[in-house]
């Protein structure tokens, strides 16, 4: 039922909307839709534009950088007020943020940095995550060997997820406490190429892995897919609350999912696009702020939100939250799991 519903979100998430004289052109040029997650984020989205009377024109590049500038390309060709990219390589969408600067065309950078001065930037806190990530897998496993399962290299939330976890276990590995037995890139965010960088790591460490940090839940659920195969159960963390990865926290094989809700993200999101299609400067965004800790220490204006730790005690969070329905989650549950009770 929840995949059904999700089908007919995402299909309404990508019907653009019928464009009126006097709402503003909000383009969104999605990068993929491989986590859930995603999903969610794109409905949440059009809601959030089309309620403050403006039309949603989406786009997606199914994980292809090249075809996402192609998408940004034609967005501005069709003359959007706004642009928010949910970006796969900064890099490679160069020339379409000048392209944009140059016709004055706003550009909100969604979830992932674009390290530019002349685009917004909304998230959550990206350190914040991997330092939960890093700290309730600590509490479970203080000492021994970790392997750590990074995402796409082109995506800046890699960098600040693995800063975050440093600020927790640095330390700790300075004075051998804790071991990185392995800690690898995962192309794409693809939970394939996790699963054979975890395998990877378990054959050249004899399979002498006690603890996993993973900067997302795909990867999460495929390092613990290599982990059972191998017959190891060990504290796994993860982020973005999706439902598979919330079933794993309630069944314990996995320790954390840190929810970024993107609910919130997404409306927020929706609004700030609005406010920068009507005019309003970066700097007069309500909650804006600078942020300059990107890879070249560019200030760039921010919202970043509160990310929430999801663990088997605090369930019914994300539950009460309507991210996830009951049944959904609990489903194999541990016993001591209230929410499931």
């Amino acid at each position: 039922m929840m995949t059904r519903f999700l089908a007919v979100a995402l299909a309404a998430a990508f019907v653009p909307t019928v464009v009126c004289a006097e709402g503003m052109k909000i383009g969104v040029a999605w990068g993929d839709f491989q986590e859930e997650r995603w999903r969610w984020d794109a409905a949440a989205m059009r809601s959030s534009i089309e309620k403050n009377g403006n039309d949603y024109l989406p786009t997606n590049a199914n994980g292809s950088a090249e075809q996402q500038l192609h998408d940004i390309e034609a967005l501005l060709d069709k003359g959007v007020d706004a642009l928010v990219i949910q970006p796969i390589d900064k890099d490679v969408i160069g020339t379409a943020i000048d392209r944009a600067a140059a016709a004055g065309v706003p550009v909100l950078a969604y979830d992932r940095m674009i390290e530019d001065e002349r685009v917004f930037y909304i998230t959550f806190d990206n350190i914040a995550v991997g330092q939960i990530i890093a700290a309730l897998v600590r509490d479970v496993q203080p000492e021994g060997n970790y392997a750590i399962l990074l995402g796409d290299p082109g995506d800046a939330n890699t960098v600040f997820l693995r800063e975050g976890m440093e600020e927790v276990i640095g330390a700790a590995v300075a004075g051998g406490q804790i071991a990185i037995v392995g800690e690898e890139h995962a192309d794409g965010w693809k939970p394939e190429n996790g699963k054979k960088i975890m395998e990877e790591i378990l054959a050249k460490s004899g399979n002498k892995v006690d603890a996993v940090l993973a900067e997302n839940d795909g990867l999460a659920g495929a390092a613990i897919e290599a982990l059972t195969a191998a017959g190891l159960t060990v504290p796994v963390g993860g982020q973005d609350g999706d439902p598979d990865a919330l079933n794993r926290v309630a069944r314990g094989t996995q320790t954390v999912s840190v929810w970024k809700n993107n609910l919130e993200l997404a409306g927020r999101a929706g609004e700030v696009a609005g406010l920068l299609a009507e005019g309003t400067p970066m700097s007069l965004v309500p909650d804006a702020r600078q942020f300059s800790g990107g890879e070249n220490g560019i200030p760039v204006w921010s919202i970043m939100l509160t990310p929430t730790p999801i663990t088997a005690d605090n369930l019914d969070v994300v539950i009460k939250a309507g991210r996830v329905k009951d049944f959904e989650v609990c489903k194999g549950a541990m016993p001591t799991v209230k929410a499931c009770q």
